[in-house]
């Protein structure tokens, strides 16, 4: 009795076994399906990076061969925090004044509204452009702008309603590619002219040209169809 005694008490205290894990099998499928995807947009961004790439080279700087025009064209950037030109922007009113001074176009017209901050840009470059010397006579502002494209459109109708029809268009190196397939949708007669930085080194920074051709990707699927402006 003692021996079955014992016995039962080993069985007792022997440890239960766990059951064996069954472990799901993988599911490839699913996975396969979602790498495809990721590679698929990959390769959709990159078509869309090297679509703007390659459109903003083929842009051409112009669409005549003037030499002269109704008037100097100048595209806003904003001031800063108090109200005070930038170094873009005041590099952009001292080229539009050489410009002026050579004769290329016998006034100024500064675009640009408070896109940025409440400061109107076009007020701003004006007032920079008359501590320059240039007669207000000379000075034409148009004051609601927020984009490139209202920039061109506001511009054209100003420019319609004085009997002007040719602009050279002042802006950044960086922003003048995008700024041409805009004006290029409107009746005017155009030239683009870069303005340089006041210091050397000191054109668009590496952000600026990444953000100009994400800029112009937008663009070319999507502003144009939809944001359309007529002058």
């Amino acid at each position: 009795m003692a021996i079955a005694s014992s016995s039962r008490q080993a069985r007792k205290r022997a440890p239960a076994r766990r059951p064996l894990r069954r472990y799901k099998p993988i599911k490839l499928g699913k996975k396969r399906w979602a790498v495809r995807a990721l590679l698929a947009g990959v390769l959709a961004g990159a078509a869309l990076v090297g679509w703007a790439v390659m459109a903003r080279r083929l842009m051409p700087s112009a669409n005549t061969s003037h030499d002269h025009f109704d008037t100097i064209l100048v595209l806003g950037t904003p001031a800063d925090g108090d109200g005070n030109p930038t170094a873009e922007e005041q590099a952009r009113v001292t080229e539009a004044v050489r410009e002026y001074e050579r004769g290329v176009a016998p006034r100024l017209l500064f675009t640009g509204g408070p896109a940025h901050n409440k400061f109107v840009e076009s007020d701003v470059m004006a007032a920079a452009a008359a501590a320059q010397g240039i007669p207000p006579s000379a000075i034409f502002v148009e004051t609601k702008a927020t984009d490139t494209i209202q920039n061109a459109c506001f511009s054209a109708r100003i420019m319609q309603a004085h009997g002007w029809h040719s602009a050279e268009v002042i802006s950044s190196a960086y922003h003048l590619p995008r700024a041409g397939m805009i004006f290029s949708h409107t009746p005017l007669a155009w030239r683009l002219h870069a303005a340089p930085p006041l210091l050397p080194g000191a054109s668009g920074s590496g952000t600026d040209s990444a953000l100009e051709i994400l800029k112009t990707m937008r663009y070319l699927v999507y502003a144009r169809w939809t944001e359309t402006c007529e002058p």
